[in-house]
């Protein structure tokens, strides 16, 4: 596993990276702090991409369900201040490793000044959350490389067939109000160079489609928040867009 994972950083990361380039395409990264140590030209890379910065925990080996409040507090604090020192941005996102939150995750997240998390995949559409100013983001379990090439065994035609499934759908159902198709990549599974020229495809049919919106977990949020008259306590962002 480790040496799987590896390539991703090694080669997968930089052939996502190529495409995401030839199609303009902002990524909004869920970084692992010790990225930060490990791979510092991986978070160069997306430094100067303008790349929206999520945190997602320390390493995906380390959970945070069973974390005491007064214990996830401390690790919230590092993981973020890590991130912020990493890539000169504090983070405004939030997705726990294997998704994993406690009761106390989304108030401890608030106080720290982030806004938003990707750990509740149950809708199309942000929310908000009982904490106040905390929305939820959509992120997504099926439209995921790992589900679907390392669960269902799905092939490359087929990959780009459920994404562009997904898009038409979402975008039919937009006319009455928006809807978020997010797309989560790894890597390590979708970076591999039998699959890569799928990714490239499914992604040109994304940009190629009239009335699609190109855009960050962040910058989602923020207009959400705007739309919506929610108050996030944190300032309008998209002079940066």
């Amino acid at each position: 596993n480790y040496g799987w994972r590896d390539y991703g950083a090694r080669v997968g990361f930089w052939r996502v990276l190529e495409i995401l380039d030839r199609h303009g395409i902002r990524a909004s990264a869920l970084l692992n702090s010790e990225v930060v140590e490990h791979y510092p030209q991986i978070v160069e890379a997306g430094r100067q991409r303008n790349w929206a910065w999520l945190a997602h925990g320390s390493t995906n080996s380390i959970l945070h369900t069973d974390l005491l409040v007064d214990e996830e507090r401390v690790v919230l604090a590092d993981v973020i201040d890590t991130i912020e020192r990493g890539t000169g941005t504090r983070p405004r996102g939030w997705m726990g490793p294997a998704l994993t939150e406690t009761p106390h995750t989304p108030q401890l997240l608030a106080e720290l000044g982030l806004n938003y998390v990707l750990d509740w995949t149950n809708d199309d559409q942000p929310y908000p959350l009982r904490v106040p100013g905390m929305l939820s983001v959509p992120y997504s379990v099926e439209l995921n490389d790992i589900s679907m090439f390392v669960g269902a065994r799905m092939t490359g035609p087929d990959f780009v067939r459920v994404l562009t499934d997904q898009l038409d759908q979402l975008f039919d159902e937009s006319e009455r109000s928006g809807r978020v198709m997010a797309l989560a990549l790894h890597p390590f599974v979708i970076g591999q160079a039998f699959r890569a020229k799928y990714l490239d495809r499914a992604l040109e049919y994304v940009v190629d489609h009239p009335g699609v919106w190109l855009t960050t977990s962040d910058e989602i949020a923020e207009h959400y928040a705007r739309e919506t008259g929610l108050d996030t306590g944190v300032a309008d962002a998209s002079a940066h867009s």
